[in-house]
């Protein structure tokens, strides 16, 4: 008899002969995982070995151009772009957010309205509107209708040759309208009780606002105005219709229509864009690291395990 058997009966000899044989579990074959998985890394590395051996990718004028101080304007300018038009955006969202949320009907109604029109027309077509500005109003003016005070005034047609002004108008604009839903349904996240405990407190419904609701529905806008920065960095590629080669397409495209070099040039764009990209996802990674604190299993343990350091600390303080 199996010494081990009887060991685990506590010795009885009887006991043992009757317990029954100890399963032999045996892993289940996932057989067609494995399968699949084969014949992905092979049509993988059959693509890539196909595109790394075409001659027509002509990898020394990538190399050539992916630094060129011509292509390192046009990546800055995107940057540019992407940050202002997404500031635009952000404090256009906002502010359409609290008009949205407003128990003033006249407020909520342009807030809507606002929201229905630039959701409801593409974003080229609206790049496209501002780029030709000019053939509807000859001066720009800003200042108080009705009065006559002007503050600004412009030649509509000159503005039209500041490509960067009228993409960052474009894209800034359009983007409040989607902004504005993101920080709405932030804020509406945010319980009711929050406002209710600030104003029981005499905070002011603007101070309740910025102090209390924001703070804490930034967790939840965080993350999706990340995505609306990352989709706005690939969307500035659309200023390329208003010319000026000032984006990063837009000077690939002058160069490839000259040297006919299409393919090599895309690919420096598209390294480019993937790069960038790379580095807001990992900013934004952080970001919701930040803004996330102290939600989820994971970061309670993480703050009763440096609740526990500091009182270890603080013990040890006393001690000595």
């Amino acid at each position: 008899m199996d010494a081990d058997k009887v060991a685990a009966a506590g010795g009885d000899p009887a006991a043992a002969a009757s317990r029954p044989e100890a399963i032999k579990a045996i892993p289940v074959r996932h057989w067609g995982r494995w399968i699949s998985a084969v014949v992905i890394i092979y049509f993988v590395v059959a693509l890539l070995y196909s595109f790394i051996t075409n001659p027509r990718v002509e990898g020394s004028v990538i190399w050539d151009y992916l630094f060129m101080r011509y292509t390192l304007i046009g990546v800055a300018n995107t940057i540019e772009l992407t940050f202002a038009a997404m500031a635009v955006g952000a404090i256009g969202g906002t502010l359409l957010a609290v008009m949205r949320l407003s128990e003033n009907k006249v407020l909520s109604t342009v807030s809507w309205v606002y929201i229905w029109f630039f959701r409801g027309t593409p974003v080229l077509v609206q790049i496209l509107f501002w780029g030709y500005i000019g053939a509807l109003y000859y001066w720009l003016y800003l200042g108080l209708p009705f009065t006559g005070l002007v503050f600004w005034s412009a030649l509509a047609a000159d503005t039209t040759r500041h490509i960067i002004v009228v993409a960052i108008l474009a894209l800034g604009l359009n983007e409040a309208a989607y902004a504005a839903e993101l920080v709405r349904a932030g804020i509406i996240s945010v319980d009711a009780g929050q406002t209710e405990a600030a104003l029981s407190l005499g905070m002011s419904p603007a101070l309740t606002m910025r102090r209390v609701v924001l703070p804490q529905a930034m967790r939840v806008i965080v993350p999706t105005f990340g995505n609306e920065t990352i989709s706005m960095l690939k969307t500035t590629s659309l200023v390329y219709v208003l010319g000026g080669a000032v984006e990063l397409l837009g000077r690939m495209q002058q160069v490839y229509a000259q040297t006919f070099q299409i393919i090599p040039l895309l690919i420096v764009a598209s390294i480019w864009y993937i790069f960038l990209t790379t580095i807001l996802t990992i900013g934004q990674h952080y970001i919701e690291a930040y803004y996330g604190r102290g939600f989820g299993q994971d970061e309670a343990e993480a703050a009763e395990k440096r609740a526990a350091r500091r009182e270890l600390r603080r013990a040890g303080m006393r001690h000595v």
